[in-house]
């Protein structure tokens, strides 16, 4: 008797697993669940954005090339040897960026973007320990994006001259 209940007992489990784990894993949705971090919008150069003002009139060209005119100014300093515009920025919405899966993103998802080659700072970012945010440890935090502090056509800093130490204010006291 008691290896008929057993019996039945390990039915109904493999049933409720067979009813409820596998259809969400063969018809459900598979990609995780990413909470969106809220950030302030990047700092663009002023009216240059949204790019769909001067690019919704133009075919678009994805042709690698020197370019002229309006981003003439633009001089691609990360990865320049592999990287072009539109392997961030979209062809046909230059609204969004793009993922190397495809999927477009809105600007104030760029650390997404970044995050594709740059996986640890994104790590590190997400847990505070690079790049800047403010607010509470247990409650609400404003995280800066990737280009808040980085170019993302340049994005290592210039060198700079450090300033001379501070002076010891137990100099001649001692």
């Amino acid at each position: 008797m008691a290896t008929i209940q057993k019996n039945i007992y390990i039915f109904f489990m493999a049933l409720i697993f067979i009813l409820l784990i596998i259809p969400n894993t063969i018809f459900g949705d598979n990609e995780k669940k990413e909470t969106l971090i809220q950030v302030p919008p990047p700092p663009f150069s002023e009216d240059i954005f949204p790019c769909s003002e001067c690019h919704s009139d133009m075919e678009p060209n994805p042709e690698r090339r020197v370019l002229e005119e309006m981003h003439d100014d633009i001089i691609l300093k990360h990865d320049e040897n592999n990287r072009w515009c539109l392997d961030c920025h979209d062809l046909k919405n230059r609204d969004k960026l793009h993922l190397a899966n495809g999927k477009l993103i809105d600007f104030t998802e760029s650390y997404k973007l970044c995050g594709q080659c740059h996986g640890p700072k994104l790590r590190e970012w997400k847990n505070g320990v690079h790049g800047k945010r403010t607010g509470y440890w247990n409650g609400k935090k404003t995280y800066l994006l990737c280009a808040h502090c980085h170019n993302p056509h340049s994005p290592k800093y210039k060198k700079m001259k450090p300033e001379p130490a501070p002076d010891d204010p137990m100099k001649g006291r001692r």
